[in-house]
């Protein structure tokens, strides 16, 4: 019986004609096959590099602590109503008082008067500690910082201020001594010689003379090491030392050490632009750079900046540094707050405590006073009394009368000067405290400001948030509380960084003349009656007669 498959079989027209039409079918199916692999890998290997970048895990947190040194309430309102009258704008705002959020309580665990090495430990530490201690709890015991505990998670790292790098502040987030002056010791700790290694991703500042060996005229060491070396030669630092190093994007590089200063910054109504950059730059530089690096990561980065010229302003009882540094901190706090609201993350801004006891009010006169002050006085002003009374220390005697008539006085804003005010400085000539307190009561009467001390106050301080710190830090805050929420923020452990410092050493040699100012490592070369411990007795004496006002 024949088959379907049998040859003999007839074969219609139909079957013949359709068989061209199922190949051509099938060739099509399998040309559409190929043509959609095709398109499906050039579409894969396209798109591969944006599949790459795009973040597996857990979403990277940013987290920004500035400190405005030794800024009160009266910083802030003086500062607004100065920067009203030379911008013209009428009800003008500064940055700050669009993020206020509440206040802090500023007490040492020694004193109900802190100093900055306690405050900025209770930040650090979210613990309460004594005045002078960087790092270390009462009864000598190191903690471990936010800082340590961010760089020990995985975190980069970051500190950005206009002191010394090596001053209390930043010095009490990445170093652990009894006491704030072992300069020398901090400077160690923080280019990881201390038992955590390199902590710090990214240090911006002044503070050169301790990274500097004794041989070296520009160091402040007791000792020989060369900290500068060591930091690029075990740690890998990138160092810049001026503002071209600055400026040079190819320097920008991870471990970063930038020291633009043998001291303190300059304030920055002195601040030469071609020299140092200012604390806005430094803080761009620093978020931009740890933010790049950080995209490799899953978890961001910690930076502290410090706005650390404003308190030295009111030290001084100058008005006319001071708020030119509260300004300038309000620049960068802009900058930080656009950051933190374009990536996500807090910034919290605070004061460690108010400097100067400062009223912006004063009566000048036996009469009933005026409801008034002047912010024309400061406005005219060029320079710090700080800068004008190193002029006058280093001037030669010879002419010297003329000099602070026709120029010291009119860098101050007075351009007629009585003979009372002209003697008043010339008599202070050799002393740099006593013309830098003359100056200063000058300008703040015509002012009609006031201070209280040369010291600090036991005021309250404002607490300024942006992003999540906004909604989560609220209200009148005891100062640890700072501390506490970036650690819970960040996920981070404390105590976990503590228990790897039982052995860290807390006791190093203070710096050469570490009570001085940075003005006054110069003025000694040229003045060797002069010792660094007239400055203390200077104020403890000056306030003891009462002459402050």
């Amino acid at each position: 019986m024949a088959n379907e498959h049998d040859p003999l079989l007839p074969v219609h027209e139909q079957d013949v004609n359709d068989q061209p039409n199922r190949v051509s079918w099938r060739l099509r199916k399998v040309h559409y096959i190929l043509l959609s692999v095709t398109f499906m890998a050039i579409g894969f290997f396209f798109f591969l590099p944006f599949l790459a970048k795009k973040r597996v895990g857990p979403k990277p947190k940013y987290a920004v602590m500035m400190v405005s040194d030794g800024m009160g309430p009266a910083s802030l309102s003086m500062s607004r109503s100065f920067a009203e009258y030379i911008t013209g704008e009428k009800d003008y705002i500064l940055p700050l008082d669009k993020h206020l959020i509440g206040s802090s309580r500023t007490r040492s665990s020694s004193s109900l008067i802190t100093d900055s090495a306690a405050g900025a430990t209770a930040f650090s530490c979210a613990a309460k500690s004594y005045n002078g201690a960087v790092g270390v709890l009462d009864g000598g015991k190191a903690c471990g910082t936010i800082l340590e505990a961010a760089k020990e998670s995985g975190y980069l790292t970051g500190m950005v201020v206009t002191s010394r790098i090596t001053d209390a502040t930043p010095a009490s987030f990445s170093s652990h001594v009894a006491n704030r002056f072992m300069q020398s010791l901090i400077a160690e700790y923080q280019v990881g010689m201390g038992p955590l290694g390199r902590t710090t991703d990214l240090m911006f500042g002044g503070g050169l003379c301790s990274f500097l060996p004794n041989s070296s005229y520009q160091s402040c060491r007791a000792d020989d090491l060369d900290l500068l070396e060591y930091a690029k030669a075990q740690q890998n630092f990138h160092v810049l030392l001026d503002r071209a190093d600055f400026d040079d994007a190819k320097k920008q590089q991870l471990p970063l050490l930038g020291l633009f200063s043998g001291h303190h910054m300059d304030y920055n109504i002195d601040r030469d632009p071609k020299s140092q950059p200012s604390l806005t730059e430094m803080v761009e530089s620093a978020l931009d750079t740890l933010y790049k690096a950080s995209q490799s990561t899953d978890k961001g980065f910690f930076l502290l900046i410090e706005g650390s010229r404003i308190d030295m302003a009111s030290h001084n009882n100058d008005p006319v540094a001071h708020v030119h540094d509260v300004l300038e901190y309000n620049r960068a706090f802009q900058k930080a707050a656009e950051f933190i609201e374009r990536t996500g993350g807090v910034l919290i801004s605070t004061s460690d405590h108010e400097t100067g006891g400062l009223t912006v009010g004063r009566q000048v006169t036996p009469e009933y006073p005026e409801y008034l002050w002047k912010p024309e006085v400061l406005e005219r002003a060029s320079h710090s009394f700080e800068y004008l009374a190193k002029s006058i220390m280093v001037h030669e005697e010879s002419g010297l009368h003329s000099y602070i008539e026709n120029y010291i006085f009119p860098a101050l804003g007075i351009k007629k000067p009585t003979r009372k005010m002209v003697n008043s400085l010339y008599a202070a000539k050799s002393n740099v405290f006593e013309l830098i307190n003359r100056m200063s009561l000058i300008i703040s009467e015509q002012a009609q400001i006031g201070y209280t001390t040369h010291g600090h106050t036991a005021v309250d301080v404002n607490v300024y948030g942006t992003g999540d710190a906004a909604r989560d830090l609220k209200g009148n805050i005891e100062n640890i509380e700072v501390g506490k929420y970036l650690e819970k923020y960040l996920g981070i452990s404390l105590d976990q960084v503590t228990s790897k410092l039982t052995d860290a050493p807390i006791y190093g040699d203070p710096d050469r003349g570490f009570k001085a100012g940075a003005f006054v490592h110069e003025i000694l070369e040229k003045h060797s009656e002069m010792n660094t411990t007239e400055y203390e007795d200077y104020l403890v004496s000056s306030a003891n007669k009462g002459i402050y006002v």
